[in-house]
């Protein structure tokens, strides 16, 4: 299984999201194609109504912490209550690239 898929399998069954978006950015931190380090993750559920952004954060680092001791090198996290997300308008991130390929 991609790790991708092992990474929303879980976020999903402990968050059970209105919205969930897990995507691989692993190609815009390294020059290695395929890889599986770097990933998007917007999640926006219930669950975190009344919790704080820095506990949002250690709950999911907790919650995915095998896959961290498995090749999983960084996360960029938009966690929201459905509230926050429609303040947002629904509107996904941007992500930015951490290298410039030379040509």
């Amino acid at each position: 299984m991609l790790k991708q898929q092992i990474l929303q399998t879980k976020l999903i069954e402990k968050f059970s999201p209105h919205f969930i978006l897990v995507e691989n950015e692993s190609h815009r931190h390294s020059l290695e194609l395929g890889g599986e380090s770097h990933f998007k993750v917007v999640i926006v559920s219930d669950y975190f109504e009344n919790i704080t952004k820095i506990s949002r954060h250690r709950q999911i680092y907790q919650l995915l912490s095998d896959e961290f001791h498995n090749g999983l090198h960084a996360l960029s996290l938009h966690i929201y209550t459905l509230s926050e997300w429609e303040l947002l308008e629904k509107v996904i991130p941007k992500s930015t690239s951490c290298i410039t390929r030379k040509k």
